[in-house]
C-alpha cells in the first residue's frame, strides 16, 4: 500500500545538504510542502549562507514541489520561532519535523575544549530541543504530529574521538522517550532515525567503493516512514546502504536482595544472573523499573 502525504507540511533542519536535502526532496516529490531550513555553515559549524536552502528549494519547485527557504541557526530561539511563524504564514500548519541539523567538532576527551563540547550539544540536542518545542503546542492543538529526532551509532554504541556528538545523538534518545509519552494523547508521534550514509560528515572516513552504497535517499526511505501517518512512536530506526534495523534499549530481569546481601561483594558474585538475557525486556517508562523492582523485593518475602 502506498504511503501518502496529503496535504501535510514539513520543516526540515539542516536541508541544505546531504541527508536533509535528500529528505526534503522527498517529502516534496511525495507533495508535502517543505520548509527548508539550512544556516548553511560548515561541517564544524562556521559561517551562514542561505544559499544552500535557497538551492534545494529551486530543484523542489523545478519538479513541480512546493518549499520555502529559511536560514535560521537551530540553537536560536527567536530564529526558529521567526521560522515557525514563516511556515504558518505561508501554509496554515505544521504536520511534520525533521530535526537532522548538526556539526562535527572531533577530538579525542582529552583535547577537546569545553567550548567545543558545548557547541556540538547545542546545535544537536538544544537545537532539536528549540525547533521541537516551536512546533509542540501547535501539534498538540491540532492533535497530530510527527517529529523524528536524529540520532547515531557514535550515540547508541560509542566512536573515539565523538564524546561531545556521542553525548548529544544518545540524549535525543531520552528526549524522544519522553516526548512519546507526553504527546501520546495528542496524536503526537515522536521517533528516532540512526543514519550511517554518505555526506560531508562521512568524508574521508570509508573508503569511495563502499561509500557509493551509503546512499542519503537510502536512509530517507526510512525517514519517510517514520513521518507517515502510519508511523510507529518511540523507535530508533537504524538506516544504511539499504539496511534497517531497530536499536531497543532492554533491562534485564536481574535479582533481588535481602538488606542482609546487599552488598558489593554479592552483586559481583551474582553478575552472571545479573547479566542473563533471560525475561529481558523494553520498558516502557521510567517507573516500571521501579515497580519491577519493588514487585521483586515484595516477592522475596
Amino acid at each position: 500500500m502506498s504511503i501518502s502525504f496529503d496535504n501535510r507540511v514539513a520543516i526540515v533542519t539542516g536541508a541544505g545538504a546531504g541527508l536533509g536535502r535528500s529528505h526534503a526532496l522527498a517529502l516534496a516529490k511525495r507533495g508535502v510542502k517543505v520548509v527548508v531550513n539550512d544556516l548553511g555553515g560548515s561541517v564544524s559549524g562556521e559561517g551562514a549562507s542561505s544559499e544552500a536552502a535557497e538551492k534545494v528549494v529551486e530543484e523542489i519547485k523545478a519538479a513541480g514541489g512546493e518549499a520555502i527557504a529559511n536560514g535560521a541557526s537551530v540553537t536560536d530561539p527567536d530564529g526558529v520561532g521567526a521560522m515557525v511563524e514563516q511556515a504558518m504564514s505561508a501554509y496554515g500548519h505544521i504536520d511534520i519535523l525533521v530535526n537532522n541539523a548538526g556539526v562535527l567538532r572531533d577530538k579525542s576527551f582529552s583535547k577537546m575544549t569545553l567550548e567545543d563540547f558545548r557547541f556540538v550539544l547545542d546545535v544537536h540536542l538544544m537545537g532539536s530541543v528549540t525547533c521541537t518545542k516551536a512546533v509542540w503546542d501547535h501539534m498538540r492543538e491540532r492533535e497530530y504530529g510527527r517529529i523524528v529526532m536524529t540520532s547515531s551509532s557514535s550515540g547508541l554504541y560509542g566512536n573515539f574521538g565523538q564524546s561531545n556528538y556521542g553525548a548529544a545523538k544518545m540524549g535525543l534518545v531520552g528526549l524522544m522517550n519522553v516526548l512519546h509519552i507526553e504527546g501520546a494523547k495528542k496524536g503526537i508521534h515522536v521517533n528516532t532515525l540512526a543514519p550511517t550514509a554518505a555526506t560531508r560528515m562521512t568524508e574521508g572516513l570509508i573508503p569511495e567503493e563502499m561509500l557509493k552504497l551509503m546512499t542519503p535517499e537510502s536512509v530517507t526511505a526510512a525517514l519517510l516512514y517514520l513521518v507517515c501517518d502510519e508511523a510507529p512512536s518511540r523507535l530508533i530506526l537504524a538506516a544504511g546502504a539499504g539496511g534497517y534495523a531497530a536499536t531497543r534499549i532492554t533491562e534485564t530481569d536481574g535479582i533481588s536482595l535481602a538488606p542482609d546481601h546487599q552488598t558489593p561483594e554479592e552483586i559481583q558474585a551474582r553478575m552472571e544472573e545479573i547479566l542473563s538475557e533471560d525475561g529481558e525486556q523494553m520498558l516502557e517508562d521510567g517507573s516500571g523499573q521501579t515497580m519491577k523492582f519493588l514487585q521483586k523485593a515484595m516477592a522475596r518475602g
